[in-house]
């Protein structure tokens, strides 16, 4: 068993770091995160981590490679300040989209950046709905992949009756998220057969499954610059559906996709606060954001405790 637990946290997340260290009822320590005049990042850890279970707590998103280069520093200075054991909580795992070689001579970040994370010392990954599964096999640590569609589900239920309801995957590779997410409400299930024509560009087709006088659920795992839950909305108005919502686990919100969820047919927008939601989009009144940091804490609980995880994954 380590020494105490001990929490970090860099500049991406501090409101959910502090929600994570409440529910704990532990402390964060104090981790200096800036830049250096020339925009290097420093770090400085000013507690006593020699032996300590440490938990560095950092989102890899918007700038992400700001976010990506003080999580690895913390790490790397933690690691010789004999730290005990260190575990990364990125809720989101930015890269997590280039899993796979698409064209000729393109990179597999998703890997590299597994790759950075052992490097600079990191010994158990804790994150929160990977784009693909696979990407734990990437590592050669230690992965729990944690689910925020059963977070976020109690929330939705409170605007939707089950019965009535469909729950959309926006995609043939999303199916399988969008069962989970049904079953429990008892809700039907649809998929949109779409077609993508370049990064960030899609197109939906048609739509397998009956929405017609439905209340729809469109289940994703990050709304970036929402040209497909845009597109879905529009195709499930044409097919008939009464009232549309969307559920992301990841608010990326990038580009044009705050103007486009506003001026989209969906009415509400559930996201968790894996990424802090841009003011723009609090603004709007279409987003409501789920906190996750429970969920979080309570698994922060378990490594440290080495008790199990898995009830968790429910």
């Amino acid at each position: 068993m380590y020494l105490e637990l001990r929490l970090l946290a860099g500049n991406a997340n501090p409101v959910l770091a502090a929600a994570i260290a409440a529910a704990l009822g532990a402390p964060l320590g104090n981790a200096r995160v800036s830049k250096f005049s020339d925009g290097e990042t420093q770090v400085e850890i000013e507690d006593n981590v020699r032996g300590r279970d440490v938990f560095l707590i950092q989102s890899t998103c918007y700038p992400a490679n700001d976010h990506l280069m003080e999580l690895l520093i913390m790490a790397d200075a933690c690691k010789r300040a004999s730290a005990g054991r260190i575990t990364a909580v990125v809720p989101y795992y930015g890269y997590s989209r280039q899993d796979r070689k698409v064209a000729p001579r393109a990179p597999i970040s998703a890997k590299l950046v597994a790759d950075l994370f052992t490097t600079a010392g990191i010994d158990r990954v804790l994150t929160l709905d990977l784009h693909a599964g696979q990407i734990q096999g990437f590592f050669d640590i230690p992965v729990d992949n944690l689910y925020g569609g059963p977070t976020i589900r109690g929330t939705v239920a409170r605007y939707i009756d089950g019965p009535s309801t469909v729950v959309v995957s926006p995609d043939a590779g999303g199916v399988e998220r969008a069962r989970g997410f049904a079953k429990p409400l008892g809700a039907g299930l649809a998929i949109i057969d779409k077609r993508r024509s370049g990064p960030n560009q899609s197109e939906a087709l048609h739509i397998i499954g009956d929405v017609r006088d439905k209340d729809c659920v469109i289940v994703d795992d990050i709304v970036d610059t929402a040209g497909t839950l845009g597109k879905a909305a529009t195709a499930l108005k044409e097919g008939g559906a009464k009232r549309i919502f969307a559920v992301a686990t990841h608010a990326v919100l990038s580009g044009p996709a705050i103007t486009r969820l506003t001026e989209s047919k969906i009415e509400k927008v559930f996201v968790t606060d894996s990424i802090p939601l841009r003011p723009e989009a609090i603004a709007s009144g279409k987003f409501v954001q789920v906190p996750i940091g429970g969920v979080l804490a309570e698994a922060i609980r378990s490594i440290h405790s080495n008790d199990s995880v898995s009830r968790l994954f429910r």
